[in-house]
């Protein structure tokens, strides 16, 4: 909501799946699993979802909305890192979503990624129907 961005998350970070907007990293789990949350988005081309991403700052929240549950993230800081920096999607000792995308716009020169902290989880109320 800081930055105005909304849009459905494709699984996948290839090219093709970017093209569709903001790719799950495949290696990663999905929210509401323990783990590093990952996902990359395009930052100028393909609707630009991620166009904003520098603007965000700390304690700005983000949210992830799945069928199962509502995931609140924190974001802790901003990192700019060679696009080899695997690392960042790795496992750390909390659970956090990490957002990345190529940095500087109009470049893919190096990444930028931003780290936020699950600090609140909403479980959506399942309805049965019988018939």
């Amino acid at each position: 909501p800081e930055v105005g961005l909304s849009k459905v998350i494709v699984e996948g970070t290839d090219g093709g799946s970017l093209r569709k907007g903001p790719g799950h990293y495949p290696e990663t789990p999905l929210p509401g699993i323990r783990g590093t949350v990952a996902i990359a988005g395009h930052r100028t081309t393909y609707g630009a979802p991620f166009r904003d991403l520098d603007k965000l700052e700390n304690r700005d929240e983000l949210v992830v909305e799945m069928p199962y549950g509502r995931f609140v993230y924190e974001v802790e800081r901003e990192q700019i890192v060679d696009p080899t920096a695997t690392w960042v999607t790795k496992r750390v000792g909390h659970d956090r979503l990490v957002l990345t995308a190529c940095h500087p716009k109009y470049s893919a020169a190096q990444r930028i990624v931003i780290f936020a902290r699950l600090v609140r989880t909403e479980q959506l109320a399942w309805t049965s129907v019988r018939t």
